[in-house]
């Protein structure tokens, strides 16, 4: 037998492994690096004081929250397979109702409610998070911020623009961090770098990369659904083609798509009463959702302190036109959703977050219509009714027999109703006096109102009720 060197024989060796195990010659997409005046250091804390400033603009979900939770969660699975640096990512959810997605420098990165509600599956949530992910290990952002630097002072004092801390020299520079700001708006080639390195860390964590673009598509083909989201993220072209070309390149697997966790949160986020960017901003001009900057779980609370002055009531009345009725109500409160949706008429500190983050109200009326499963009386369908609402509050019960009303000539029911408040006042449950209202529509449905307040105020509050339903207008 002849006899070969120990070192061809190893060779040999090596190479007959790599052709019965082809997944060690994959090519996997790299990280891509540029010119960055921000030292890691600086970076982390760049994105903190952006994070900051977003839990102050924005109503961030408390760590609390399931949803949130289960956003965490997911996160965490899929930080187990990014690359490069290994920065200290934090998940955040926006009580949002459009659909985006961002992420700041160095870690943190925020999901809207609405993209949770219009994903299809599991996948596709991943798919953006993914993709996020992938902005923040190629320093997109900071990146950006350097070239726009280089290109207003030339590369003389880049080293010492930052020097120490980043503060204030960051808004001194014209940089900012912060949700919806310049440098967290992506070039098409950027853009396209995150899709490639999302669908590798979606591969590694047992996601169908493709979901990733489709999700995409799908937004694209909503339209007005997703303006934000397409702003932030314009489309680089072919995004199907090229993830597909590039799990061409990974040994085949099978993945997973959904989970029951999924299913479960998507059911409670698509039941939470989101704020619209106008909102939003809107609450932004009076002081913001958290003045300390700090996601402590009170973000878009109901003060206490607000609610022992008062809410405030003008006697001059605007109208609300819906497409199932028109309504006044006071001037200086606000209207949630829209002319087709559930509709909440508040005073401006009469809308908080519970305990889990969801949305509830403390003072105000709740619009909305029921379906009975059958055609029955309004008086029958007003009691299936408060059976449906005690579901979700079982503490609910009712006092004294509902009661025949008309309002503005219209055959309606009413009903009176006492439970514990979703907020608490200086962390104590407080009462809560519910006024039911139920009116049969033409098409058999029922439209129904909520007048609610603590019960100490219902009284003080209840002529502004009773204005209000005299000028309702079924449509």
């Amino acid at each position: 037998m002849k006899m070969y060197p120990r070192s061809t024989r190893a060779i040999a060796l090596l190479l007959c492994s790599l052709l019965c195990a082809p997944e060690f010659l994959v090519a996997r997409v790299q990280p891509t690096s540029g010119s960055n005046m921000f030292t890691v250091e600086q970076e982390i804390q760049a994105g903190q004081q952006a994070a900051a400033q977003t839990n102050r603009q924005y109503p961030v979900l408390p760590d609390s929250s399931p949803v949130t939770q289960y956003i965490q969660q997911l996160g965490r699975r899929l930080v187990q397979y990014a690359p490069g640096e290994k920065w200290p990512y934090q998940f955040h959810v926006v009580n949002q109702k459009e659909i985006n997605a961002f992420a700041l420098p160095g870690g943190p990165l925020f999901v809207n409610v609405g993209t949770i509600q219009s994903a299809d599956n599991e996948a596709q949530l991943a798919g953006v998070m993914a993709h996020e992910l992938s902005h923040i290990i190629q320093r997109h952002a900071t990146r950006a911020a350097t070239k726009q630097y280089k290109a207003q002072v030339g590369l003389g004092i880049l080293g010492a623009v930052l020097g120490g801390g980043v503060g204030g020299q960051l808004a001194g520079a014209g940089i900012s961090f912060v949700a919806g700001s310049y440098f967290l708006k992506n070039s098409r080639q950027s853009e396209k770098e995150a899709d490639l390195l999302g669908t590798d860390i979606m591969y590694d964590a047992g996601y169908d990369p493709i979901q990733l673009p489709k999700f995409f598509e799908k937004i694209e083909s909503e339209g007005s659904q997703g303006p934000q989201f397409l702003s932030d993220h314009p489309n680089p072209g072919n995004r199907i083609a090229y993830c597909e070309a590039e799990v061409q390149t990974l040994p085949p697997k099978r993945f997973r798509e959904d989970s029951p966790q999924f299913a479960e949160i998507h059911r409670q986020a698509m039941s939470m009463h989101s704020l619209t960017a106008q909102q939003i901003a809107e609450q932004d001009q009076r002081g913001g959702f958290n003045p300390n900057g700090v996601n402590d779980g009170s973000a878009g609370q109901v003060s206490s302190s607000s609610r022992d002055t008062g809410y405030s009531t003008s006697s001059n009345f605007q109208q609300l036109n819906h497409s199932a009725f028109t309504m006044g109500y006071p001037s200086n409160w606000q209207v949630y959703g829209d002319a087709q949706s559930a509709v909440t008429v508040a005073p401006q500190n009469g809308v908080g977050q519970d305990s889990s983050g969801q949305s509830a109200v403390a003072v105000g009326v709740i619009i909305d219509r029921y379906e009975p499963e059958q055609s029955v009386a309004l008086d029958q369908a007003t009691h299936d009714l408060i059976r449906n609402l005690r579901q979700s509050n079982p503490d609910l019960r009712q006092v004294g027999n509902d009661e025949a009303i008309r309002v503005n000539g219209v055959p309606g029911r009413s009903a009176d109703l006492i439970g514990t408040s979703p907020l608490r006042d200086n962390n104590q449950a407080q009462r809560e006096r519910d006024w039911l209202v139920t009116i049969e529509r033409q098409d058999g449905t029922v439209l129904y109102l909520v007048f609610i307040a603590p019960q100490r105020q219902f009284d003080q509050l209840r002529p502004t009720y009773e204005q209000m339903l005299r000028t309702l207008r079924l449509r």
